[in-house]
């Protein structure tokens, strides 16, 4: 099963991998309305290990952080559109704002990030730093905003290349 909802049989499994020699990726986010942004971001993530866990922010993590009218789509739909992806090993969830809890649990060697973030700007840093965890900046360097092609579609704005 691609979607684990078991933190500990997520940490067996990745103890697993670790104890076999093998690299391991955490990457997270809402993944809201998916777009080709998630796409290149999960790509790039799987490229710099052997396992990419995924974690996804629950529907009360999103709403504390993106407003009460988040997310679109309940936290089931949204890990089974990001297992979908061929480039994902597995998938599961967290409740807090930040990932640093599930970081704790997964401990990976790579924590991938798109290229908006840094050091300065990520609010797991203590904790990848703490734990000895590489950060990776993969993905697109154009910025994809899930939250601003929504206000565009709210707002009535055109779509894509208008």
């Amino acid at each position: 099963m691609r979607i684990i909802t078991d933190h500990e049989q997520l940490r067996r499994i990745v103890d697993d991998y670790r104890a076999a020699g093998r690299t391991i990726v955490f990457a997270n986010g809402a993944f809201d309305i998916l777009h080709v942004g998630h796409a290149r971001f999960l790509q790039g993530a799987a490229a710099e290990g052997d396992l990419l866990v995924v974690g996804v922010n629950s529907d009360e993590s999103i709403r504390k952080y993106k407003g009460p009218d988040r997310p679109l789509q309940p936290l089931a739909e949204r890990m089974e559109m990001v297992a979908a992806f061929r480039c994902v090993d597995l998938v599961t969830s967290f409740d807090e704002p930040t990932c640093d809890a599930i970081l704790e649990i997964v401990r990976p060697h790579v924590h991938a990030k798109g290229p908006d973030y840094t050091p300065e700007n990520l609010p797991e840093w203590p904790t990848l730093q703490r734990l000895g965890i590489r950060l990776a900046s993969v993905g697109d360097p154009k910025n994809h905003s899930s939250s601003e092609l929504i206000d565009r579609l709210r707002s009535g704005k055109p779509g894509a290349g208008s």
